[in-house]
């Protein structure tokens, strides 16, 4: 088969084509290491928070979901190969160009808070466990580094992820190795895995609140498909890496998850914040340096952060060369074939944010903002099926689509139990979005105004 209709030619705005480098097996290390990150590392407290002992369920709740999700993105990553993931979708389905805006926003908001989330787990909990230092320097220094690592080249990217995502999954199965070694030695307790947060809130809420911040740690699949125009024959290669990427993450997530209740009271886990692995491990093996998976701990984040900027970075490239934003940020790089000036641009905003970051906010806003838009996806979807394309791709069944769309606006809603905080921070947000659309519309309409003048005389 070939590359789906998918030639090497130059892209919309006259730049050379990015390097087609991702086969199968460095694809599928891409999704796992994009789920397996700071989600289950820097979150793990605050959903045992909200949900209690029963900290597995919202995990595999939030895996189902996202599941059914991907099924949409497999169809339209196999028709429309091409980097700017849910932004295109929404842009081909509607044509609206504020709504694509905003949608684009939303997801190059949610990598680059995200990676700013990974920074703050950087910084505050496992590198503090080495060496004292100001966190904002810290941050920006973190930042930085990824961009270089980003500017360098796709292939040395994923290269350091595939060793990074090795790293982070071996942390994990230190977290499930110590479970195991605890119960066999008569520790924990099982009673806890149906345990719930009632307090002021019913089960239904306990659980589905639990699960809308759960879901920030499956939405890693979403950042693949913006590596579409770096992946060899996407139209075959993306449903089987990224369906098998998802197993992989939610079946560890699970384990851990199990693992962390068993040992530790929800709210031992809850008052350790983004250092709730680090507890698991004093009361499983108190014997165990924690020097250890701290350093495991800051490879993991590293990895979460690099894959969420590759992303940002080729988001903005994408809306580039569908002249939603001016065609400067579709710019490559001569030599190493990469979108430099949208990478500087996303690391830009990732050093303005990284300082003044509370990890539960940002997880619960990114969660909000990634629902919000797997649902437009969901929709666009079925809009889409009208708009046939010549190649061979992949199909979801119609009912998926429908009951993802209805799973991700509920989980979205305030019947979930999302805390208000999460709405004022995205419209916070989305309104910083509206005033950049406006003024990247107006200016663009000047200057076709102008044009036009000029051409008249």
């Amino acid at each position: 088969m070939s590359n789906a209709g998918v030639t090497d030619e130059s892209s919309p705005t006259g730049q050379p084509p990015l390097k087609r480098v991702l086969g199968s097996k460095l694809l599928l290390f891409f999704v796992v290491g994009d789920i397996v990150g700071t989600g289950i590392y820097a979150l793990t407290g605050q959903v045992a928070g909200r949900v209690g002992g029963a900290l597995w369920l919202p995990f595999l709740l939030a895996f189902t979901v996202a599941f059914m999700t991907a099924f949409s993105y497999l169809e339209l990553v196999g028709k429309y190969p091409r980097a700017a993931g849910a932004a295109l979708y929404t842009h081909k389905a509607f044509n609206v160009r504020m709504l694509t805006f905003l949608v684009a926003f939303a997801v190059m908001c949610s990598g680059i808070t995200s990676a700013s989330s990974a920074a703050v787990a950087f910084g505050d909990t496992y590198l503090a466990e080495f060496v004292d230092l100001p966190m904002p320097l810290m941050a920006i220094a973190f930042v930085v580094v990824l961009a270089l690592i980003n500017f360098r080249g796709v292939r040395e990217s994923v290269t350091t992820n595939v060793v990074l995502t090795c790293i982070e999954i071996a942390g994990l199965l230190i977290i499930i190795g110590v479970g195991v070694w605890a119960v066999l030695g008569g520790n924990g307790d099982a009673s806890r895995l149906t345990e719930f947060n009632t307090q002021d809130q019913t089960m239904l809420v306990a659980i589905t609140s639990a699960t809308s911040l759960a879901f920030f740690s499956m939405v890693g699949f979403e950042d693949s498909v913006n590596m579409a125009e770096e992946t060899k024959d996407p139209a075959r290669v993306f449903p089987k890496a990224m369906l098998w990427g998802m197993v992989i993450a939610a079946t560890i997530y699970i384990l851990v998850s199990v693992t962390s209740s068993l040992l530790v009271p929800a709210e031992g886990l809850e008052a350790a914040e983004s250092g709730a692995l680090l507890k698991v491990i004093d009361i499983g093996a108190p014997g165990m340096p924690r020097e250890i998976f701290s350093a495991i701990g800051l490879f993991a984040v590293v990895n979460s952060a690099l894959i969420n900027m590759l992303m940002a970075s080729r988001l903005v490239y994408g809306m580039a060369n569908e002249r939603i934003i001016p065609k400067v940020f579709g710019a490559v790089h001569p030599a190493r074939r990469s979108p430099w000036v949208a990478i500087v641009f996303t690391s830009a905003l990732a050093i303005a944010l990284v300082s003044a970051v509370d990890i539960d906010v940002l997880g619960g806003t990114t969660a909000l903002l990634l629902l919000v838009v797997f649902a437009v996806v969901n929709v666009a979807v079925l809009v889409l099926r009208r708009d046939p394309v010549p190649h061979k791709h992949f199909r979801a069944p119609t009912v998926v689509p429908v009951l993802a769309a209805v799973f991700c606006l509920y989980l979205a809603s305030p019947l979930s139990g999302r805390p208000p905080r999460d709405y004022v921070v995205a419209a916070v947000l989305l309104a910083v979005g509206l005033v950049l659309w406006a003024v990247n519309h107006f200016a663009m309409r000047t200057l076709q105004q102008r044009r036009h003048t000029g051409s008249s005389r």
